[in-house]
Formats: structure tokens, sequence, C-alpha cells
């Protein structure tokens, strides 16, 4: 027998448990180590390790310098630790004896093996790295003093998340040499659309509509202005849509806005944006005979006085009424908006591909109307008595629209391209009931139970009047008053009892 492998049997219970010679982590010696002070040793390492900085590339000349140790390093094989301990010691006879005789012929290294959490990367390029992203800016056509402006677009340049992260971890785990490490991440390029030849050839009027908001107050008009001065200017290439709400919103002071009346549950009251919806309105029938192609749009839910039934396009950001279309033409448009004389009009720009006799006009068509049999009265205990707000009533209306079309004066299709249903409400009057006199509570309430809202009116003006008069009497005079009311109450109280009281006797 050979004379090591006798060696190995006899001297197997006295061996102790550190490393042999020759035995290394990386270039980290680990002769005659235990096992917990290698593991010490290469935790040592990997702790220094993950202070190294790491440097993405980002867009342009922009970077972003992490530790190793916010990308959630790790060391992944410990388990060598405690096979190298374990060289020489276990398994049989010959395993033990081949590896001896290996390390005399050559030194064991172990690989260091790290990890790394990729979400943790994947969070850093989403919001440090992707903070220098440069948006793709398409060429504009500007209008000033009644000639068009090109404006050059800008190439767009952003990480790839993923490839990015895919480059980083493989180099950190199979590339790296552990010192401070400069990693460039995969940045995308997209082209701007457009050019100076293509809107050069923007100059021809597709659809033009204008509507008039002279009734409005103040606020509406702002709101109105708003929103126009939100869509003027804008290009708008072959195949892309349109969304009216993303143009003009939010709805803030910030952006413009003021609280102005706007339709909500068959009410009107007053929100930030009251009044965009004729903005919205009036782009749809510019749209229309542009003949762009509709994707979204809603009718209001009662009717209005600016256009016509069925010829109107709600905005409403809570429900998710929008009005969207889509450049469905071979070249860009662009879309024009102004406002004057209490007036907004929209122009939409494109290349002219029609034929010259070719002609588009929408008729509207009301199919039937509801009108209101009644009147609705609304007790609010948070106004005080004589407070009334009386809205007007709206007709109930189904409509629809119709598309016709003409060449050369003959007219060759009529399609209905949409149809609306318009809410039916009545006449409607919110009366304040707070008070703590009985006697104005009673007669309110009498009021109100009469269904009839020119009652109520007359009755909470004639107690405000009382009111008023109470106020500037004296105390004295205060005290006589409320009596002579109680005193007519109660004459008043017992009359209706008695006639009540007659109406019921029958005759023997």
């Amino acid at each position: 027998m050979d004379s090591s492998l006798v060696c190995i049997v006899c001297n197997a219970k006295s061996q102790d448990m550190t490393i042999p010679d020759g035995v290394y982590m990386e270039d980290m010696n680990l002769s005659g180590m235990t096992q917990e002070e290698a593991m010490q040793m290469v935790n040592d390492f990997v702790a220094g390790l993950k202070q190294k900085v790491v440097t993405f590339g980002a867009v342009g000349d922009h970077y972003v310098a992490v530790t190793a140790g916010d990308l959630g390093m790790t060391w992944v094989n410990t388990a060598a630790i405690e096979e190298a301990a374990g060289l020489g010691k276990a398994g049989n006879i010959v395993q033990r004896y081949k590896a001896i005789q290996d390390l005399k012929h050559g030194n064991k290294v172990y690989k260091l093996e790290l990890g790394f959490d990729k979400d943790l990367i994947r969070n850093i390029l989403q919001e440090q790295c992707a903070e220098y992203d440069v948006q793709a800016e398409n060429a504009q056509l500007t209008r000033q003093d009644g000639s068009f402006q090109v404006v050059e677009g800008q190439t767009g340049e952003a990480v790839n998340v993923e490839e990015s992260l895919n480059q980083i971890y493989e180099y950190l785990t199979n590339g790296w040499d552990y010192q401070d490490a400069s990693i460039d991440l995969v940045i995308d390029t997209t082209q701007p659309k457009g050019n100076a030849e293509d809107l050069a050839k923007v100059k021809d009027v597709l659809g033009t509509y204008t509507t008039s908001y002279s009734t409005s107050g103040s606020a509406r008009c702002k709101n109105v202005e708003n929103g126009c001065r939100l869509i003027n200017g804008t290009t708008l290439y072959p195949g892309e849509e349109f969304s009216t709400l993303d143009k003009i919103s939010p709805f803030t002071e910030a952006n413009g806005y003021y609280p102005a009346g706007s339709y909500l549950n068959g009410m009107v009251v007053d929100s930030l944006g009251g009044g965009i919806c004729q903005v919205s309105t009036t782009l749809y029938n510019a749209v229309l005979l542009s003949e762009l192609e509709v994707t979204q749009r809603s009718n209001h839910s009662m009717i209005i006085s600016y256009v016509k039934p069925s010829m109107d396009a709600a905005i409403a950001e809570s429900s998710g009424k929008d009005f969207k279309f889509v450049n469905n033409l071979d070249y860009p448009i662009y879309i024009e908006g102004y406002t004057g004389g209490k007036q907004i009009t929209f122009v939409i720009y494109g290349v002219e591909t029609r034929d010259p006799g070719h002609k588009v006009k929408y008729e509207s068509e009301v199919l039937s109307t509801t009108e209101p049999d009644s009147e609705k009265i609304i007790a609010d205990s948070s106004q005080g008595i004589g407070f009334v707000s009386v809205q007007s009533a709206h007709i109930g209306y189904k409509a629809q629209l119709w598309k016709i079309v003409e060449e050369n004066g003959v007219e060759v299709s009529r399609e209905v391209i949409n149809t609306s249903s318009y809410k039916m409400t009545p006449r409607t009057a919110t009366v304040g009931v707070k008070t703590d006199n009985a006697v104005y509570a009673s007669r309110i309430q009498a009021a109100i139970a009469s269904g009839s809202i020119d009652t109520v009116k007359a009755e909470a003006a004639a107690i405000k009047a009382e009111t008023a008069a109470a106020a500037a009497m004296t105390p004295e005079q205060q005290a006589a008053a409320q009596q002579q009311a109680a005193l007519e109450a109660y004459y008043k109280a017992l009359q209706e009892q008695q006639a009540a009281q007659q109406s019921t006797t029958t005759t023997p």
C-alpha cells in the first residue's frame, strides 16, 4: 500500500479541520485557516466590495454613481468554504488521497460568486438614470401673422432598462475586477417625425367652425379662452390620435381655470373648468368638416344652446368622457384655435386632396322630445330661510346627426354618424329652510308642500322681508310682533281643527 495512503488512514482521526495548503478563494490564501476564519476573511472582502463605486453612463454626459451594496450584492457560494475545509478529510480513502495529491500538483482556487438584486438595479435605472432621458420631439408648425413657420424636431434618447439591467448583471457577476467600475447603459434612440419639406405643404383649410359664448359670465369666458389656447398650435401627424382631455387637463387654477357652471347629475354646479365643453364641441365640428376619423365622442347629459342636438362633444374627467380623433390623412395637420368678441374658432389646416366639387355638410335631426310636466323643490338645511336658487327646466331630446356628401352639387351619400340622448330635467329650486323661528319654519314647509316654485319664492321673499323689518325693530317691538304672530298661528290652527271636526260630523 502506498505510504501516503497509509498515512491518511492512520492519521484520519488526528487531522484537524484546517484548510490544506494551496487552497485559495480568488486571490485570498485560505491555507491553514479554520472554516470560521476563512468565512470571516471572505466576508470582510465582500464587505469591502460593497463600498466600491459603480458608475452608470446615462443619456448625454450624465452619470449616476452608486455602490455595489446599493445594487443588493451578496456572496452566493458560501458553501465553497465548507468544501475547502473538507479537502483531504471528506469522502472515502481514495477520494481523500486524490484531493491531497491534487494539491501537491497545483493550487485549488475557488471562484467568488456574487449575486445582485435585479429589482434594485431596475429601480435605480428607472428612477435615477432615466431622469436624464430626452424625449423625442417631432418637427412642429407655428403660425404667426398668418404665416407658417417650421420648428425642427429633436432626437429622443432613453435608457433601455431591461437590456441595461442584463448588461450590468453580466458584467458584475462575470467580468468585474472588484475595483470601482464604469458601465455605459444601453441607450435607445428615437428619430423625430416630420421635416420642413413635408410641413411646408400644410397650408389648406380642411375645416373651420365657430361658436359664440356671448351670454357667458367672466369665469366661463376665461375657461373657454384657456382651453382654446392649450389646443392652439397642435401639429398632428398621420396615424396619431388627439385627445382633447389630455391636451386641456388638469382642471386646476394653476393650469388657468376658474370655477364656472357645468352639468352634474342633472344640475348646474360650479366646477373648475366649467364651460370647457364648448371648446371640445367647436373642435368636434371643425374635425367633422375636415373628415378626420372620430374615435371617441359623447353628448352632454342635458341639451346645450350653442350648437344643435347631436353636434356637441362633452368632456368629463370623472366619467371618462373625452373627444378623440385620428389624423387619417396622408399628411400632417395643424390645429389653430383663437377667440375674440366672445366667439371661439378652430381651423384645421392640411393638404387638401379632396376633389374641388366635393362638399360635406351635417344636419341635426330631432327624433323626439320630452317636456317637463312638474317642478322639483329641494329643501336645503344648510341655507337660511329666504334663500331660493332656481334652475331652468331642460327639455329631453333624442337626436341624430347626418353626414351629407355632395359631388359637384349632387348628393351622393347620406349617413347617420351619431345618435344622442339628452335628459329631461324639471324646473328645480333649492330652498333654504334653516331657522330658529318655528312660525317661519312652518310657513316655508307649507310652501314647499304646495309643489309650486313660484309659491315658495313668494313665501321666502315675504319671510325675508319680515326678517329684515324685525331686525330694524326695538326689542319691545320684536317681542310684541312675536306674540302677535303666535296668536295668529294659534287661531289659524284652531280654525283648521274646527273645520276638520265639522267635515267628519254625520247626521243621525
